[in-house]
């Protein structure tokens, strides 16, 4: 998480005042489980009206090349409309996600940027608008308590990681990061507001989501086989798949500069619309060469399942290089959201390859490629290695050295790729 902004909100907080501050932490969990749930929710149920109900009252079965085509256009046309709102939509994806606080009179443009994003299909995830929104609310809700200054930051980093713990498996993955990012100068004792916050919002949002039957988990891999020991090649792999995600997506946050390079010449409706038709045209592409075209779209987080799966190494790579192009052409075009699970999708797909290939375990492919993605994207080891491990659950206990190699491979290259050459 290349956290920007926001270094200062808490450098010290009095112990006295720990106690008070971490019953209020719990309590912003309240309204930013309801708040990440609603967004969730949101997000889940425009994708189905628009890519399962829609095609199916036009008669097929899948979506048509027109809605294809249509659909992230559309999006793109939303997303311009939200962007002229106060907040411009929230923080662009292209460095990564940031903690820098925005005002509530923001919280209209980062909701309909994010919808019309991640609901017309453009390669982006839910996490930086829901820790936007979280954080937003964190702030509003402090108002009432008569809580100032610093102790007003963290509750608003709280309302953050109480958003962020409903995609990551819980309160633990969202601490470490906010800790790993240095997130407003927090330390393990500071971390107790956002912890119970996370808390509160994770154990909210997925009794309401058994409850309705919203799926609300962050990524799901269900039915792995068990991965019963290390073995050396397993590390091996997790080596190549580090700096091959590295790399990949170093490449990718190249080519989202330059696209967002063009927009002061273009201007930002037209690159938003040629973006969002770009998308379309890559996912037909991709159709083409025999990919289920909803696969280079949206986040990756319901596809991972099906890639670990697939058994052609050509329609694992086609999916690996639209999804790349993707993903760039949507965070330099403009559009609104998180750059993370895009990135898990690549880890894994080029895991993948090896599953498909050499019949690795797609158990030891999830971890290595979701530890590889994540670290790649957002620079932080543990929150990376850690996820991995909560996705593999049980069946991938024996997968943490290699997801910790995959994990150190790829935060390493990417800051020799980072590093600026010397005159």
């Amino acid at each position: 998480m290349s956290a920007t902004g926001s270094t200062d909100v808490v450098a010290a907080v009095p112990a006295r005042d720990l106690a008070r501050l971490t019953l209020l932490g719990a309590l912003v969990g309240l309204p930013a489980g309801l708040v990440a749930f609603a967004f969730v929710g949101a997000v889940h149920l425009l994708q189905e009206l628009l890519w399962t109900d829609l095609p199916e009252a036009l008669g097929a079965d899948e979506p048509p090349w027109y809605l294809l085509l249509g659909l992230p256009v559309v999006g793109a046309l939303l997303v311009a409309a939200a962007r002229r709102l106060p907040g411009d939509g929230g923080h662009s994806p292209v460095d990564g996600l940031s903690m820098e606080p925005l005002p509530p009179v923001a919280a209209g443009s980062v909701a309909l940027a994010a919808l019309a994003s991640l609901g017309f299909g453009v390669v982006l995830g839910p996490e930086a608008p829901l820790m936007a929104l979280g954080s937003i609310v964190g702030v509003w809700v402090t108002r009432w308590t008569g809580v100032t200054g610093r102790a007003r930051g963290l509750l608003g980093v709280s309302g953050a990681s109480g958003a962020m713990s409903t995609l990551f498996g819980g309160p633990l993955v969202a601490g470490i990061m906010l800790l790993e990012a240095g997130a407003g100068a927090l330390t393990a004792v500071t971390l107790l507001p956002p912890l119970a916050a996370a808390a509160v919002a994770y154990v909210l949002v997925t009794g309401f989501g058994d409850w309705t039957g919203l799926p609300m988990a962050g990524l799901a891999v269900p039915d792995l086989p068990e991965y019963d020991r290390v073995r050396p090649g397993s590390l091996v792999l997790a080596l190549v798949v580090g700096v091959a995600a590295a790399l990949l997506v170093t490449g990718v946050r190249r080519l989202a500069r330059a696209v967002q390079a063009t927009e002061p010449r273009v201007g930002r409706v037209p690159l938003l619309l040629v973006s969002g038709l770009g998308v379309g045209v890559l996912a037909l592409a991709a159709e083409a060469l025999g990919a289920d075209p909803r696969d280079v779209l949206f986040s990756g987080q319901s596809s991972v399942p099906a890639l670990v799966s697939e058994s052609s190494v050509g329609v694992v790579l086609v999916l690996v290089v639209a999804k790349a192009l993707a993903y760039g052409i949507t965070m330099g075009g403009g559009f609104r959201g998180g750059p993370i699970f895009p990135a898990i999708f690549l880890g894994v797909g080029l895991a993948s390859v090896a599953v498909a290939a050499l019949d690795v375990s797609p158990t030891l492919a999830v971890a290595v490629g979701t530890a590889a993605g994540m670290a790649a994207t957002s620079r932080l080891l543990l929150s990376a290695v850690m996820f991995s491990a909560l996705l593999v659950g049980r069946a991938g206990l024996d997968t943490a050295p290699a997801a910790v190699i995959a994990a150190a491979a790829a935060l390493l290259t990417v800051r020799l790729l980072d590093r600026p050459r010397p005159a």
